[in-house]
C-alpha cells in the first residue's frame, strides 16, 4: 500500500542516505521534517535542489545532518540560517558548495541514466577549485581549445517533498514545480506528503495530467494537511512570515532553537 502515515514514511529514510530536498518556495515537507526530528534521525546527507532554508537549518541544528550540498542556505527575508551558520563555523557538518545550475545538471544526468553532465560557467571560479569531483575536460567536438566542466550525476536515495494532492494509486500532482519531477526521476524513490488524497486517477484528466508525477516514481505518500507550514504550498496557502521571523530570532541561540523545536513538535499538524 503506497499510502502510509508520515512517521512510517520517514522510517524508510536511513542514516547515510542521500536525501534531495526542494527550496522553500517549491514544496518542502515540514511534516516529514517534524517526523525526522521526533525520531531523532541522524547521519543524513542532504542535497538542496538547489537551495534550502528552514528545513535544512532545523535538521542541521538538531544534529540530524552529516553532509549538505547546496548552492545556498538562507531564511530569505528573515535573514541568515542561524543553526546552519553556527554548524559551518564549528565544522560540525561537511559542506559541499555548488551552484544552482550545477545541482540541476547533475540531477538531470541521473534522470537520463548517464554518469555525468557537462556544464559551462564554472571555469575560473573559486568553487571549481574546491570540488575535486568536478573534472575539467576538453570538448571533443570543438575545432580548437574549449575546456568544459564535467559534473558527476547526483542520484539521491530519496526525494522528499510536499505536494497539493495525490490519488490512491500513488500518482502525485506537482503542477508547475518541475524541479520536483527532476528530483523524483533522479532518485531511487520519492517520498511525498500531500494536502489531500483524491479518488480516481489524476492521470485520467487531460487538463491536469501534465502536472502529475506518475506512481512509478513514488515510493510512499502520506496525508499531511498544511504539511508545508510554516512554509507555503503552491496556491493553497502562503508562508507564515511572522512564524519564520520568530524562528530566525529564536534560533540564534541553542536554548531558543530548542524551545522553538519543542513547540513545533508539540503543535498538532492540522493546527499549523
Amino acid at each position: 500500500m503506497i499510502l502510509r502515515s508520515v512517521e512510517a514514511l520517514v522510517d524508510a529514510i536511513e542514516p547515510g542516505q542521500l536525501v534531495a530536498i526542494p527550496p522553500d518556495y517549491s514544496g518542502v515537507s515540514m511534516a516529514a521534517t517534524r517526523a525526522l526530528l521526533a525520531a531523532g534521525r541522524r547521519g543524513l546527507r542532504l542535497v538542496a535542489v538547489p537551495t534550502s532554508g528552514l528545513q535544512a537549518d532545523l535538521l542541521v541544528g538538531a544534529g540530524c545532518v552529516d553532509e549538505l550540498e547546496a548552492a545556498a542556505v538562507s531564511l530569505g527575508e528573515a535573514g541568515p540560517a542561524p543553526r546552519f551558520t553556527e554548524a559551518i563555523k564549528a565544522g560540525r557538518i561537511r559542506m559541499r558548495d555548488t551552484t544552482c545550475p550545477a545541482v540541476h545538471a547533475a540531477l538531470q544526468a541521473a534522470e537520463k541514466g548517464i554518469p555525468f553532465m557537462p556544464l559551462r560557467g564554472l571555469i575560473g571560479s573559486d568553487i571549481l577549485a574546491h570540488r575535486a569531483d568536478w573534472k575539467l575536460a576538453a570538448n571533443p567536438f570543438a575545432q580548437g581549445e574549449d575546456p568544459i566542466v564535467l559534473l558527476p550525476a547526483i542520484a539521491p536515495d530519496v526525494a522528499l517533498f510536499h505536494a497539493p494532492r495525490a490519488d490512491r494509486e500513488g500518482n502525485v500532482w506537482i503542477g508547475r514545480r518541475r524541479e520536483l519531477a527532476t528530483m523524483a526521476h533522479a532518485a531511487r524513490r520519492a517520498l511525498v506528503t500531500v494536502e489531500e488524497v483524491v479518488d480516481g486517477s489524476l492521470l485520467e484528466r487531460e487538463e491536469v495530467a501534465a502536472g502529475v508525477l506518475p506512481a512509478m516514481y513514488v515510493g510512499g505518500v502520506a496525508l499531511a494537511p498544511r504539511g508545508a507550514w510554516p512554509l507555503g504550498c503552491q496556491d493553497l496557502y502562503d508562508a507564515d512570515d511572522a512564524e519564520l521571523a520568530r524562528y530566525a530570532s529564536a534560533a540564534r541561540g541553542e536554548a531558543g532553537f530548542a524551545a522553538w523545536v519543542q513547540a513545533f513538535l508539540a503543535r498538532p499538524a492540522q493546527a499549523a
